[in-house]
């Protein structure tokens, strides 16, 4: 628990300095969390009332492959239409409300930040879903349909018949699409961590090669496939981001450097 008091010392830095006891600060995580299972659960039902049209967008990747694959995969269970459309609505609730899951955490973080960091709340929000979609939509509209496409003929060529289930593909399109707008999500993690303080750039610039090498792991384990423009689609980008952000934190420390030696200045002239 060292590491959240830790945390929620930190948070009060720019709170009118008012030192609140551990009990306060749980009781704000404890509101964040039911604000969040609230707003998910309400993005849910919403997402269930349109299953119908999310499994049509689901069969899109399948049709892509093989037009007749769609109609081969199936269910072995008397539950398994509404099970799977449970599972769907989750997972498309999650990208319905991730927005307002952003900004639930950030404004428990809020009093951690100075005025001119809260200035970067909304771009920062804004980005963070802009980053997380577009890594869905890729995966989406490419790299799924691509990774089906490798298995599908390995699995021909091996004179295996296929018998796919539709918990077995939502299951991996699930993995693949989220797991990458996740990985999208890296530089806006590195840049709030900077801005908290919890890293810096001396310790991003020492620590990049094995940042590369994890990025390059997760690239390869979210597309398993022998396929190198895949993989090189998947991994460059977040490698490039990356690399800004290590900057964008640089630019934060001296920032926060310069605000430090202004303060003392004006302390030592009072």
């Amino acid at each position: 628990m060292s590491w959240l008091n830790k945390f929620f010392k930190f948070r009060e830095k720019s709170d009118s300095d008012v030192v609140k006891p551990f009990l306060d600060h749980m009781e704000d995580l404890r509101w964040t969390i039911i604000k969040m299972v609230v707003i998910q659960i309400l993005m849910m039902v919403f997402s269930f009332y349109f299953r119908k049209d999310l499994i049509h967008f689901l069969r899109l990747p399948l049709a892509k492959v093989d037009p007749t694959l769609p109609d081969q995969l199936i269910i072995t269970s008397i539950a398994g239409s509404f099970l799977i459309s449970l599972e769907l609505a989750f997972f498309a609730g999650i990208a319905l409300a991730f927005p307002f899951h952003v900004y639930f955490v950030a404004e428990f973080v809020l009093p951690a930040l100075t005025r001119k960091e809260r200035k970067f709340l909304l771009p920062g929000i804004v980005a963070a879903f802009a980053l997380f979609i577009a890594g869905v939509v890729v995966a989406y509209l490419w790299i799924l349909p691509s990774t089906i496409r490798f298995f599908f003929h390995d699995a021909g060529e091996m004179h295996f018949k296929i018998m796919w289930t539709w918990n077995a593909y939502f299951s991996f399109a699930a993995w693949l699409c989220f797991g990458f707008g996740l990985l999208c999500e890296l530089p806006v993690i590195v840049i709030l961590l900077g801005l908290l303080g919890f890293v810096d750039f001396r310790f991003l610039s020492r620590t990049r090669p094995f940042g590369y090498t994890i990025i390059l792991i997760l690239a390869a384990v979210i597309a398993p496939t022998p396929d190198p423009l895949t993989f090189v689609t998947l991994s460059v980008p977040i490698v490039i981001l990356f690399e800004i952000c290590i900057w964008v934190v640089w630019l934060i420390d001296r920032r926060r450097k310069r605000q430090a030696e202004e303060d003392a200045k004006s302390h030592m002239l009072d």
